[in-house]
Parts: C-alpha cells; sequence; structure tokens
C-alpha cells in the first residue's frame, strides 16, 4: 500500500522537493536514485502460510516495487493516503462506477464530463440498468435536489473538458455526504497540483497521468486517491476482478515525469495565460475559456478553490464556417492536431464534434477551439496563432 503524506502536522517541504524524493526508499531503489523497473508475473512466496495472506504479495498483477515507488508519488501530490493505479485515464474514471453502482441504481454525472466518460455511461451504465442523471456544472448545492435514494455516485470534474465551468466543489461533495452518496472528482486539468478535491470534500479524486503528471505523451495511466480505506477496498476488489494491471515500464515513465510535475507546471501556468491574455485582445477572437482570467464567469470560484491554472484552456471564434476553422487550424506550424494534452507540446483541436450537452447549454455563438499550451516559448505560440487567425 502507497505511503501518503504525513497528516500528523503541516507540510514543511515543497511539492517540487517531495515529488524529488518520493518512493526513493532503498528497497524500492536497490541503491540507485530511481526505483527498480520490476517485471514480474510469478511471485515466489516465502512460505505455505502466506500462499493465501490477505494484502500480500503474491502475483504481478499486484503491482511491484515500481508501482509503489509511483504510489508513494501520486499520494504526495493529491494529499492522499492511498492510491489506486490504472492503465489509463479512462479507467481511472470508470473503475469508481463499477465499484460503486449498480443495477436498479443511479448516478450523476457532470454534464461537461471528458467525453470518453459520458460514452461509459450512456453504454455500459445502460446496459446494466443503471440510469445516469446529467448535472448542470455550476448547479452547486441544488444538487442535493437530483440526489434519490438509489443515488450511488457523484461524479463532478472542473473545470469541465472544453467548455472549462468551474464547479462549486465543497458544495457538491457536501451535498453527496450529506446524503451518504460517494463523490469523485476528475482533477485532470490541474495535475493535482493547482486543486486538492480530498481538502474540498470529495471522497475520490482521479487524474489521468497520461497528461501532466507523465509530461512525456508516451505513457499511458491513471490513478485513484484518496484517504477512506473501506472505499478503498471496493476500489481495490473493483480493480482486482477486472483484472487491471499497469506495466512497470508506464509505471516508471510515470514516475520520471511526475518529479519535474510542480516545476513544469508553473511554465505552462505562465505561458498559457500570456498566450490567453494576448487572444482575449485579438478582434478575431469571440471569448476566451480560462478561469484564471478576471473575466471569466468561474473566476471567482477558481480564485477560492485553487491555487494556480493549467495549459488547457479554450477559444471561442466569432460564427465562421466550418472550412474557415479547418483553414486555422491547418496553418497553425507549432500546434499538432491532438485530443491529448499535459505533455511537452502544444496542442490544438476543434471541439464542436464532440460536443454532447444535455443539462446545460453552453454560452457559445461560434466554434469553440481548445488550446494546450506546451513548454514552447510563448512569443513563439502567439506569433503562430497570429498569423494562422489570419486565415478566418
Amino acid at each position: 500500500m502507497a505511503s501518503g503524506p504525513d497528516k500528523r502536522g503541516p507540510k514543511k517541504q515543497k511539492l517540487g522537493t517531495r515529488l524529488t524524493h518520493a518512493g526513493r526508499d532503498r528497497k524500492l531503489t536497490q541503491g540507485g536514485v530511481n526505483p527498480v523497473v520490476q517485471r514480474a508475473s510469478t511471485v515466489i512466496v516465502e512460505s505455505a502460510s502466506k500462499l493465501f495472506e490477505p494484502g500480500g504479495w503474491t502475483y504481478g498483477r499486484h503491482g511491484t516495487a515500481t508501482h509503489e515507488a509511483l504510489k508513494q508519488a501520486l499520494c504526495e501530490i493529491e494529499g492522499a493516503e492511498h492510491c489506486l493505479l490504472a492503465p489509463s485515464g479512462l479507467m481511472a474514471c470508470t473503475i469508481p462506477f463499477l465499484a460503486f453502482a449498480e443495477a436498479g441504481g443511479h448516478v450523476l454525472l457532470t454534464d461537461s464530463a471528458y467525453g470518453p466518460t459520458r460514452r461509459f455511461a450512456d453504454r455500459m451504465l445502460a446496459r446494466w440498468a443503471c440510469e445516469t442523471t446529467y448535472f448542470d456544472p455550476t448547479i452547486g448545492a441544488g444538487i442535493a435536489d437530483l440526489i434519490r435514494p438509489n443515488t450511488k455516485l457523484v461524479f463532478a470534474e472542473s473545470p469541465g473538458s472544453m467548455t472549462f465551468e468551474v464547479s462549486d466543489a465543497p458544495a457538491l461533495a457536501a451535498a453527496a455526504r450529506a446524503a451518504g452518496v460517494v463523490s469523485v472528482m476528475d482533477n485532470t486539468w490541474s495535475a493535482g497540483v493547482f486543486h486538492k478535491p480530498l481538502d474540498l470534500g470529495f471522497d475520490l479524486s482521479v487524474q489521468a497521468n497520461t497528461k501532466y503528471v507523465s509530461g512525456g505523451a508516451d505513457a499511458l495511466n491513471g490513478a485513484i486517491h484518496l484517504n477512506d480505506e473501506k472505499l478503498y477496498g471496493k476500489l481495490k476488489d473493483a480493480a482486482a476482478d477486472l483484472g487491471v494491471n499497469v506495466a512497470p515500464d508506464d509505471a516508471y515513465a510515470v514516475l520520471r515525469g511526475a518529479r519535474s510535475l510542480a516545476l513544469r507546471m508553473a511554465k505552462h501556468e505562465a505561458s498559457a495565460l500570456e498566450v490567453a491574455r494576448w487572444l482575449d485582445q485579438h478582434p478575431k477572437v469571440a471569448r476566451v475559456l480560462h478561469p484564471a482570467l478576471e473575466t471569466d464567469p468561474g473566476h471567482a470560484l477558481w480564485k477560492r478553490d485553487f491555487t494556480g491554472s493549467s495549459g488547457l484552456f479554450g477559444i471561442e471564434l466569432p460564427p465562421v464556417p466550418t472550412a474557415k476553422v479547418h483553414a486555422f487550424l491547418d496553418a497553425l506550424t507549432l500546434f499538432g492536431l491532438g485530443f491529448s494534452y499535459g505533455g511537452f507540446e502544444s496542442l490544438i483541436i476543434h471541439c464542436d464534434p464532440q460536443l454532447k450537452r444535455t443539462a446545460s447549454t453552453p454560452d457559445l455563438s461560434g466554434p469553440l477551439i481548445r488550446i494546450s499550451v506546451g513548454l514552447e516559448d510563448p512569443t513563439d505560440l502567439i506569433a503562430d496563432l497570429a498569423q494562422a487567425l489570419d486565415q478566418i
């Protein structure tokens, strides 16, 4: 089990320091500064009495020294006691549904959720006769009116994946807790560096470590973080029943990226804000969707609950034909046309074909573009955007 941060007193060391030293016990590193990449399916148990010992390491799917080192680092990021690894961010999002939802049950899912999470609810949960109700991401304490006696899960994401609404996290968590419902926050946007859902009352915080934590755009991984031992047991049971497993090489790659996470997030934040503020003044941009901007509708909640912002935000273009949108995107030379984010490279996508909303209507009059600002110099990114916007 991952050893989380010491809860007995205030943390005196900054996150960058803690991530540099997390998971470096000699039993995990064997003397090196990095953990060993331990590839194992079969595990030789010390004695017959330990073959069926609860919690013992008896098979490679349960994890190795490499996985343990990663979990210790991830606990430091989220301020968690427990961490469950998953082979992708999507599986980290769906395991809580599998662990806590049931046939004849009901779940609440934010209308601004990551598309594949929504698809899972619409397809998989529906086939299992578990009903999903989508809620407006700005509903706040009003979520209490949607909770039913058979509601098992409230799943939020803040900011929203493409439209960047900021939810009132403490209000959502309090309503769920009062009704005895498990609450989950997709915390990928902040990388766990700038937002602490567990401190705000959520039971679970999930991340796609594929994004910022890894940072190298070369590994798929996800994780669920929590402090409740009982909920952790149910999550582990669900993962075991599914045969969930993370390759040790992937765990190693994500841990290597996590070492520099605090430093990289500071760069992503500063560069994205510089680009966003420039776009906010551009005559061919109708609106910038970035909660750290003072003009954003979610800014007050963001300022209250977040300590910073990431490199991901959106822009609304004036009403123009799709052909013009494509011309703008195709003219870019530094921004790749890619669906992920959080890597070292800048990315951009046209969001309109992906938008699926049933409980709320985004205030958009023109095409929606999502921008992920990487580690390039922001002045170069601005110059690239300037020449591409001439195509509109």
